[in-house]
């Protein structure tokens, strides 16, 4: 399962509220849900180089890192910028019944698309009981 742990996350949003701009850019809006036994993620990242995306995993933390650039000139005189530019950075927090070896990454129409399948040792299993015919009769 994944887990969703970003102490950090309620305090810019406070900030957001009191001061009315963000402490840094969002960025990667996410979606995350389970179909059967794989677990699907959708990062949206319009405008960003398929080239700047940058995964990695360590200890179940999957890091997705992603620049996105202005499009417009340094010499430029901006009107009005609400689209966020620069460096981008997110962490998921993956359960240990997750298959972190397997994970498959795609980027298309500005959202990273990514599958992590359950691990095996984590899937449901059938145990097969013996007894019955077995047995040995007690007493004489």
């Amino acid at each position: 399962m994944l887990m969703r742990t970003d102490p950090f996350r309620e305090l810019d949003r406070l900030f957001d509220r009191v001061w009315g701009t963000a402490a840094h850019p969002a960025g990667m809006p996410l979606d995350a849900w389970r179909e059967d036994e794989t677990f699907f993620v959708e990062l949206d990242m319009p405008g960003v180089d398929p080239e700047s995306i940058d995964l990695d995993v360590e200890r179940n933390v999957l890091t997705v890192k992603a620049e996105r650039k202005p499009t417009y000139g340094e010499n430029t005189h901006t009107v009005i910028t609400e689209r966020p530019a620069g460096t981008f950075s997110r962490q998921l927090f993956l359960g240990e019944t997750l298959d972190t070896d397997k994970i498959e990454a795609s980027y298309e129409a500005g959202v990273l698309k990514l599958r992590i399948p359950v691990a095996e040792q984590a899937k449901p299993r059938k145990i097969a009981i013996n007894g019955g015919n077995d047995r040995k009769e007690l007493g004489g």
